[in-house]
């Protein structure tokens, strides 16, 4: 035995230990029991989940946010679009009657009081009843009739000159 060991070493010779580790009596391992780990690998564990979810989520969200405003400019575009086509439709039906002749002169009648050449127009004036005697000394102020302020121009022009005739 002393011939097979190596100066120096101290060690036992390379094939003994392999005979040895391959015994069928130190071949089986025995079952070792696992130690107890506290609370804390759980919550380390737990943590690093948490962390990629948070991660996972805060990745998703700006695409999702910006996902849905785009829908709501789409859907908003679509809407002015929509209003759109409704305005130049109803342009288009006032351009094809203000291109009639017949309307025009019907409204020209109508509105600004128009004759044709040879014809004569006739306004009534109907007279105020005169104030009595018998009532209040001070008449009651007259009501000022004024045109709203979506009525055309005229009919604007037409109502502050009424309204100045009778003061």
């Amino acid at each position: 035995m002393a011939a097979s060991r190596r100066p120096g070493t101290g060690r036992r010779p390379a094939t003994r230990a392999r005979a040895t580790a391959r015994t069928p009596a130190t071949s089986r391992r025995t079952p070792v029991t696992p130690v107890a780990r506290g609370p804390r690998a759980l919550t380390t564990r737990a943590a690093f989940l948490g962390l990629v979810v948070c991660g996972l989520l805060v990745s998703a969200a700006l695409p999702l946010r910006e996902y849905l405003a785009q829908r709501a400019e789409v859907a908003a575009a679509e809407q002015a679009n929509a209003q759109a086509r409704a305005r130049v439709a109803e342009l288009e039906a006032t351009q094809k009657r203000l291109n009639d002749p017949a309307y025009v002169k019907a409204q020209a009648r109508e509105k600004l009081h128009f004759v044709m050449p040879g014809e004569t127009t006739f306004q009534l004036i109907v007279p105020k009843p005169a104030p009595s005697t018998a009532s209040s000394t001070t008449p009651a102020p007259a009501p000022v009739v004024v045109a709203p302020e979506t009525a055309p121009w005229y009919s604007q022009l037409y109502a502050t000159v009424q309204a100045a005739d009778e003061r």
